[in-house]
């Protein structure tokens, strides 16, 4: 049964206020730290790719195999299983903190992969021409690779916020907070089912918010280079 609008909010606000709060934190922060290692490791698995820029064969089988042991591993798993790294790294493995560590590793390897399948995609003569051109492998890959594939970018940088959004309902096991945990802790666990519909309801906004912004952002971004 539903209480009164006023009457939910004012006891249930504020917790569904810090729990989108922290939700945003855990996964915004978690996103921005997987691109600064996923996009390296992306473009290094492009470039020394069989037909790229600078084929290495071992330096390709050996970041490709990293990246596809570590997606392999649920992340429920992998969350408990980094506790001990985690506490090295930040001092705890509990609250936003004990969350991202966990998030960013099992992140940066899909990044690497959404990075790659983007690269992947720019037109193989504007590298020839750029090459012709006695362009540098940095010139070609921030001029070229990164430029021309900055729509798709985009677009993947949507997508693995979505993805970390959902996995960070799971963080709850390390007292991280957030949607995903008001949810099962109040609504299930507590048979709150309005507190639970209430955090379903947000989660869906915010997903829905942050794939429609990139594909605006992607949008105006490839009408600008045409």
């Amino acid at each position: 049964m539903f209480a009164t609008l006023s009457e939910f909010f004012a006891e249930y606000g504020e917790l569904l206020f810090d729990g989108t709060i922290d939700t945003l934190i855990m996964t915004t922060v978690s996103t921005i730290l997987a691109y600064v290692i996923g996009l390296p490791f992306g473009v290094l698995l492009v470039i020394s790719a069989k037909n790229g820029i600078h084929p290495n064969p071992v330096i390709h089988t050996i970041l490709g195999g990293i990246v596809n042991i570590v997606r392999s591993v649920p992340f429920i798993i992998l969350l408990v299983a980094l506790i001990p790294l985690t506490r090295f790294i930040v001092g705890t493995s509990l609250g936003i903190p004990g969350a991202i560590v966990p998030l960013v590793i099992t992140a940066a390897p899909f990044v690497a992969r959404v990075v790659e399948q983007s690269l992947s995609e720019v037109d193989g003569s504007l590298i020839e021409a750029a090459q012709s051109f006695g362009s540098s492998t940095i010139d070609i890959i921030f001029k070229v690779l990164l430029v021309e594939s900055l729509p798709s970018l985009v677009r993947g940088v949507s997508l693995t916020f979505i993805t970390l959004f959902g996995f960070s309902a799971m963080a709850g096991t390390v007292a991280a907070g957030g949607l995903g945990d008001i949810a099962i802790r109040y609504g299930y666990q507590r048979y709150q089912y309005d507190v639970m519909i209430a955090a379903v309801i947000l989660c869906i906004i915010i997903v829905q918010i942050a794939q429609v912004l990139g594909d605006i952002i992607a949008k105006a971004i490839d009408h600008q280079e045409k």
